[in-house]
């Protein structure tokens, strides 16, 4: 008979921070098993009423850009929305098009085409490191460069282009703002320095950098760093949502190609190899998940005392683990060792067969491990 796997994500919490398309990369997730916590990191604001991006245009309009950069399909469409709403929108276009138009991604190389105009070259990567590679072999002496931004202001790459003697106008066609409510932040950053998270996926950089700063404002953020450095798996749409993380010295899981779909994938390929452990015990295949046990194909899930259990015993499986380091490990037992005595009989009930969990007298308990 063949078993079936369990779903990948079954046992594991996830959070989701985005501000757009946040139930549809929770159904991702979902569907993959994984419990998920939704905690919007950003608000954007509208792009009518965002003086800085009028006047960005309004530069453009008077010295027309030789090279302009597209580095979202979605805030590229939104530039000229918003310059249509404000009469400026077939003036901007005409010195588009006359302009060497770079695109980041096929999403921005779709929002160029889909205004009448054509991009002249992209990157394979779909990374803004590999655009700056692109320019910097040109000579971009007093060349004028227009970027438009994704939401963070991409300080580096503006600082090259100027250094190599070109003019740089930014277009910051839409910013973030905080969310109106901070519960959902307050929650989330609760749950990630506590333990309770186990991966969290960003789809901006402005998301990473809302986050990061609310840490830092509640006291949070060298927990938070720790947490996203060792415990809690973050991933991240693609490089340029990945930049605010990994100056920080925190490493972020990515999928080759910056979709929702693919961000889901990669939470699946790289959340239980860093997190689970999968172990053969008395003849089961025992898979330790973070809030949840597989056994042979089924999911156990197993309240918080049962689980601090199991992942102490797994932790090195087949050692000898004391009831003293057991005690420690149960979330408010205190100091009576009967409380071990009790929640190891649970757990044993839980897996359907008490061999699994040996009695080692006057020592403690072990996995009853079978090493392949």
């Amino acid at each position: 008979m063949t078993v079936h796997g369990p779903p990948p994500l079954a046992g594991y919490t996830v959070a989701v921070t985005a501000a757009r398309r946040a139930e549809e990369l929770g159904a991702l997730l979902e569907r993959r098993g994984a419990r998920v916590v939704h905690a919007p990191a950003i608000r954007l604001v509208p792009l009518e009423d965002d003086a800085a991006l009028q006047a960005a245009t309004k530069s453009c309009l008077d010295r027309p850009p030789d090279v302009t950069i597209a580095t979202t399909g979605i805030g590229f469409r939104g530039w000229l929305e918003a310059a249509d709403g404000w009469g400026l929108g077939d003036d901007l276009r005409k010195r588009l098009s006359d302009s060497r138009l770079l695109a980041r991604g096929p999403k921005a190389r779709r929002a160029i085409r889909a205004a009448g105009l054509t991009e002249e070259w992209s990157p394979g990567s779909e990374s803004m490191s590999e655009v700056l590679d692109h320019l910097l072999v040109q000579d971009l002496d007093g060349a004028h460069i227009a970027v438009q931004l994704h939401g963070e202001p991409l300080p580096d790459f503006v600082e090259a282009l100027r250094t190599a003697g070109a003019d740089v106008v930014t277009v910051p066609v839409y910013r973030w703002d905080r969310p109106a409510d901070s519960t959902p932040m307050d929650r989330l950053l609760e749950q990630i320095v506590s333990g309770c998270i186990d991966a969290i996926t960003f789809t901006s950089a402005p998301a990473v950098v809302s986050l990061l700063l609310h840490a830092k404002e509640s006291g949070l953020e060298p927990a938070l760093l720790d947490a996203l450095r060792h415990r809690v798996l973050p991933v991240c749409v693609g490089p340029v949502t990945a930049a605010p993380l990994e100056r920080r010295g925190v490493p972020a899981a990515q999928p080759d190609r910056p979709r929702l779909g693919n961000l889901a994938r990669a939470v699946v390929e790289q959340l239980p190899a860093r997190v689970g452990k999968r172990l053969q015990v008395r003849g089961h295949l025992l898979d330790v998940r973070s809030q949840a046990i597989a056994i042979d194909g089924t999911v156990v899930a197993l309240p918080p005392a049962l689980m601090a259990v199991m992942t102490t015993l797994a932790a090195q499986p087949g050692r000898v683990v004391s009831r003293r380091e057991l005690l420690a490990a149960l979330p408010g037992a205190g100091t009576d060792e009967h409380a071990v005595e009790m929640a190891v009989t649970r757990l044993r009930a839980a897996l359907g067969d008490p061999t699994i969990v040996q009695t080692i007298v006057k020592r403690g308990y072990r996995l009853a491990y079978d090493p392949v």
